[in-house]
């Protein structure tokens, strides 16, 4: 893990392994099967994205991802870039959020119809905006990007 990115982590993480749940590369392209391994943990989950231009980038989550009728979450929650350049967008305030889930897509950080990190229910196609709840840029060179690979980690 980058160190950088877990200096920023909330202290219930120190001192735990954090254990790859899902990855792309292992386990297919579906919302659902992601879902679905991280269906059985209550542990906050760490989303990294590489994209087409191979800028990595995610959120932390404060609690697993799952399907919802609104946003959950707390304000642990926050987005990064971490390659080419590291930078942190911590929860602004001025709402609360944090995490949606359907089985369509699933998004991170919203306000005013902007997503901080959407991604569609095949883990391809993603969009990344400024958002109110994370004041933060668009994590990707394009608003719009395509996901070479997508990792969740939790930890025990």
């Amino acid at each position: 893990m980058n160190p950088q990115i877990a200096k920023e982590l909330p202290p219930r993480t120190i001192g735990h392994t954090w254990q790859l749940s899902y990855s792309t590369d292992k386990h297919g392209a579906s919302l659902k099967t992601l879902y679905r391994k991280l269906s059985t943990t209550d542990s906050p989950v760490l989303i990294l994205i590489k994209d087409h231009n191979q800028q990595v980038f995610g959120s932390f989550l404060s609690h697993p991802l799952h399907p919802s009728d609104a946003f959950y979450g707390t304000g642990e929650t926050f987005l990064f870039l971490s390659h080419p350049r590291f930078k942190c967008f911590h929860w602004t305030g001025e709402n609360s959020f944090f995490i949606k889930g359907d089985l369509d897509s699933f998004a991170i950080g919203g306000g005013s119809g902007h997503f901080g990190l959407w991604v569609d229910e095949r883990l391809f196609l993603g969009r990344s905006s400024p958002c109110f709840t994370f004041n933060n840029c668009s994590l990707s060179e394009t608003n719009d990007f395509t996901i070479l690979e997508l990792e969740a980690w939790t930890f025990g």
